[in-house]
């Protein structure tokens, strides 16, 4: 047999050995909720003696992991200026699943991945961290997404948040297993064909360009099951040339075309000219009917969006006030601006810091803890908002309908029709 038939005899639903262009790679898949998994990473470390060991983990979640009490430094302020109020909420949400996920394992997420860090660092062996930014990952899933996959990823994404199942650990095994495994990968690539272009085809490609840009002939990578079969691919088409290591083109967010940049004003401008349009060839009261519809809607959905949020008073009004407004600012969203108004009037506590991920599991549990709902606010306010857009164009439309003739002469006359 050759070296690599010799390796390969040792695979198995949670591990792969493969050997290519003289470097050896053993891709060990993990359930993160799983202390099987632990005591598996644990025991391949010490039994390969790796000259390195990669982790799917970036610097970030590592941090994260390491050190429970960061919540405690977040400033939520900070975190709406900078536009990653969905990107905090998303990782909220999900960590608190899998937390619920754990709870009939005694295993917190994650543990298995530093599980395989401590094995290492007592042998010396150095460890890489090599998966790409979640900030990265959740952008650019949002990015790719169309409005109507925007919605569905919100949706199922509230909803794992205030599921209450647990998952027993006979079922977490199973997830480790090939056909399980291509089974939820299945429906996943069904329902959410962009999420798991990014969530798992990239990231195979991206974790497989830096297991191999690990040093040492012998890498041990740790990494969750969904993940083994497309690193392993990438890995051996790396070697055999025909895939280029280099991933720089995933490795952060698209940028937005120029269309998508021209969008931006184009739609504002048009609105703004169709109202005007209105009061100059409608007459007053059609251009009064124009602008009350897009006033209306706006400022009605936005700030019921905030009331049902439970935001301040004071809140609510700047939501319905401001959100006729910044549905034609393409720099701000109206969640921003409600969001910071609600942070600054009902300030988070420590508390609500030190209790985030649990309260995330329970809808009282965001109305309870200030700084959830201040993402609460910034999520129903934007969704109102954007909703009352919708509707206010719906409206213009209708209206302009009733003078279309008046529209159509101007249109003949200035082309001498």
């Amino acid at each position: 047999m050759t070296a690599q038939n010799n390796v390969a005899a040792r695979d198995s639903n949670t591990q792969k050995h493969l050997v290519v262009a003289g470097r050896e790679f053993v891709l060990v898949g993990t359930a993160h909720v799983s202390k099987e998994s632990m005591e598996e990473v644990e025991l391949a470390v010490e039994k390969e003696n790796p000259d390195s060991v990669a982790i799917e983990l970036d610097q970030k979640r590592l941090a994260s992991i390491e050190d429970p009490e960061a919540w405690r430094k977040m400033d939520i302020i900070k975190v709406l200026k900078n536009k990653q109020g969905f990107l905090m909420l998303s990782n909220l949400i999900l960590a608190a699943y899998q937390k619920r996920m754990g709870q009939g394992t005694g295993v917190k997420p994650g543990q298995e991945m530093i599980a395989a860090i401590n094995k290492a660092k007592s042998l010396d062996i150095p460890q890489y961290m090599v998966d790409r930014p979640i900030a990265v990952t959740m952008r650019r899933a949002w990015a790719k997404n169309s409005f109507w996959g925007k919605c569905k990823l919100l949706g199922v994404l509230i909803a794992s948040a205030f599921a209450k199942e647990e998952a027993a650990p006979d079922e977490i095994e199973n997830l480790k297993k090939t056909n399980e495994m291509d089974a939820m990968m299945g429906e996943v690539a069904e329902y959410f064909p962009k999420v798991k272009e990014v969530l798992i085809d990239e990231r195979d490609r991206y974790l497989a360009s830096h297991i191999w840009q690990c040093p040492g002939n012998k890498v041990l990578a740790v990494l969750g099951a969904g993940h083994l079969k497309g690193v392993q691919k990438h890995i051996s088409d790396i070697a055999a040339g025909t895939e280029s290591p280099d991933c720089s083109d995933i490795s952060e967010v698209p940028p937005k075309s120029l269309a998508s940049k021209i969008a931006m004003w184009i739609i504002p401008l048009l609105i703004i000219a169709v109202i005007a349009a209105g009061f100059v060839i409608g007459g007053r009261k059609k251009g009064f009917d124009m602008l009350s519809a897009w006033v209306w809607w706006n400022a009605a959905l936005a700030g019921i969006g905030a009331l049902i949020a439970g935001a301040h008073p004071i809140t609510i009004l700047v939501s319905a006030i401001g959100a006729p407004l910044t549905s034609l600012c393409p720099f701000i969203g109206i969640g921003i601006v409600a969001g910071i108004v609600q942070a600054l009037i009902c300030k988070p506590k420590v508390q609500d810091m030190e209790t985030m991920q649990q309260d995330a599991t329970s809808i009282k549990g965001f109305y309870k803890n200030r700084l959830l709902r201040v993402l609460l606010v910034f999520i129903l306010s934007s969704l109102g908002s954007t909703l009352g857009t919708f509707l206010a164009g719906a409206n213009i439309v209708k209206i302009i309908a009733s003078f279309f003739d008046k529209v159509v002469d101007l249109v003949k006359g200035l082309f001498g029709i």
